[in-house]
């Protein structure tokens, strides 16, 4: 593929690099240059435009993309209709996905056109969820270098996705005098609604002293009621393979896979098998419906994928799933603010709101949000970039003012737009046609400002890793050396407050009232004071 300036007398049949203006219509970049496109250009007074020219052999972006899509084919995977070079791989079902994740790194090794990029492995995803995304980065490809990909896509399974099976679970709940009810009815709380969440059912719990005996007794009669998954919570957390839970496995015939865990929470995880039937025995951590290494575990027995004592020690990587109060060096006291570790999957299903339908009156005549950073990038396009790197699903970006330019500076990216008709009213307008577009199943919303370019995704994931709801964090916010700042995340519960605010202003003022359940996270930059008011400014940040 040529690409480069091309006089107009060569250009018919050329890929157009850039967006044209032209007095009457708008001439998009990928657009293939045909005689009445350079005819416009010519009465312009355009006499040469950059453009991409195709050589024998060459692929076009979007057959090129469908190729690939076409050779990562699996069941239970949908591919959307390549455009722009793109094409989104979803799930059709709820369950685990499984990478090839060497396969996925010789294919984007082979040219730096050709990309795949996907969810981290092992993620839980749901019904028509993204997992992956094909684009291939120039407007053409060799041919020989697409065969090769599909080659190599064909004879793998790069990417899978497990559904997850009704399993029946058993569980024991192992006592010791003066261990509390209440406990007992937590964790069993807590595991029918893990169990649940995966799809399988809950076994009427047994109870029984702590000792091996009483154990496996009590293992022996949930077998007999059909119980596909076994797992024992001990009144004492086990510290041994031979301790009195793992015992109980042994004594019915069943044998100990692995003790412990790299992961924390849910380092004292024991691994066991009685005949094919699975046998946990859960950490103390697992009385809480907080994620833990067990989950990691159950998510893949529940999608049919064997668990070994190998695939506990390669977990690793991403296993530090929260912070422990009595872990030396406190944060605050660090010589440096580190970055959040980037876990797997949000512990709370939060939606991002990007507000982009103001009329930026202080840079008018410009649309700030249109103005390019010095990295080329429109500043909505950087703003929305850094949302879709984090965590929050889906992304709805709001328009308004100049929505066609809008959507075009973020054309090809996996949003949801929605259209505020009355944008001139103020920001609330926009916040409102925003939270009318979530999907019923978010927990919370994050409302994100087009003109806050610097906001990382770290920082976003930093603020959902510390949304909770249940445990009183309804309402986060980041702070800078004490200031408050953007984006914050809402609980569903402030929904109906916040669609009844007017005017020109956002949600802020619900915090006074609701102070009792806001949590402030600290971060380590400025960026979530700064907004953008003038192209100078936003050149410089």
């Amino acid at each position: 593929m040529r690409f480069g300036p091309v006089p107009l007398a060569e250009a018919r049949g050329a890929i157009l690099a850039h967006t044209h203006r032209l007095s009457g219509r708008v001439l998009k970049k990928g657009t293939v240059l045909d005689e009445e496109a350079i005819a416009a250009l010519a009465a312009e007074g355009r006499a040469e435009i950059v453009a991409a020219q195709l050589e024998p052999g060459d692929v076009p972006e979007d057959e090129a993309a469908k190729r690939l899509a076409d050779a990562l084919a699996a069941p239970l995977l949908a591919a959307s209709r390549a455009a722009t070079g793109r094409v989104n791989i979803t799930a059709e079902t709820r369950g685990l996905l499984v990478l090839d994740r060497a396969l996925i790194d010789r294919v984007n090794a082979l040219d730096e056109g050709l990309t795949l990029a996907t969810l981290p492995e092992f993620a839980v995803v749901e019904a028509k969820e993204m997992l992956a995304t094909i684009k291939i980065i120039p407007f053409a490809v060799p041919g020989q270098v697409l065969t090769i990909a599909e080659l190599m896509l064909k004879g793998g399974r790069a990417i899978a996705l497990h559904p997850f099976r009704p399993l029946k679970a058993g569980l024991v709940l192992s006592t010791l005098p003066g261990l509390k009810d209440s406990v007992l009815e937590g964790t069993v709380e807590a595991t029918r609604e893990r169990i649940g969440s995966l799809g399988g059912t809950l076994l009427p719990p047994e109870t029984a002293r702590h000792d091996s005996t009483a154990i496996a007794d009590a293992l022996a009669r949930l077998l007999k009621q059909g119980a596909e998954l076994l797992m024992v919570a001990g009144a004492s957390a086990v510290v041994d393979r031979r301790d009195v839970a793992p015992s109980a496995i042994v004594r019915l015939g069943g044998r100990i896979e692995h003790f412990g865990m790299p992961v924390d929470p849910g380092n004292l995880l024991c691994l066991g098998r009685i005949g094919e039937v699975p046998a946990l025995v859960l950490p103390g951590c697992a009385r809480s419906p907080k994620l833990n290494g067990a989950d990691w575990v159950l998510q893949r027995l529940f999608a049919g994928i064997p668990v070994a004592s190998g695939d506990i020690m390669r977990m690793g990587v991403g296993g530090l799933l929260k912070e422990i109060e009595s872990r030396p060096m406190p944060r605050a006291e660090a010589p440096k603010f580190p970055p959040p570790a980037r876990v797997p999957r949000a512990p709370r299903r939060v939606a991002a709101l990007v507000l982009a339908a103001g009329r930026s009156r202080r840079m008018a005549p410009l649309n700030k949000l249109l103005v390019a950073d010095s990295s080329g990038r429109p500043m909505i396009a950087r703003v929305v970039d850094e949302v879709l790197a984090s965590h929050a699903r889906p992304v709805i970006v709001v328009t308004g003012h100049e929505r066609e330019r809008v959507e075009e500076a973020l054309a090809g990216r996996p949003v949801l737009f929605t259209h505020a008709e009355d944008y001139a009213q103020g920001l609330s307008a926009s916040l409102k046609a925003g939270l009318a577009a979530l999907p019923p199943d978010a927990e919370g919303v994050m409302v994100c400002l087009g003109d806050m370019p610097l906001v990382t995704a770290e920082m976003l994931d930093r603020l959902m890793a510390a949304f909770d709801p249940e445990e009183g964090r309804a309402i986060v916010l980041p702070t800078y050396r004490g200031k408050q700042g953007n984006p914050m995340i809402w609980a569903r519960r402030f929904l109906p407050e916040m669609m009844a605010i007017s005017g020109d202003v956002g949600a802020r003022h619900l915090l006074g009232a609701n102070r009792d359940v806001a949590h402030e996270v600290e971060m380590p930059s400025d960026a979530v004071l700064r907004d953008f008011d003038t192209a100078e400014s936003l050149k410089g940040g």
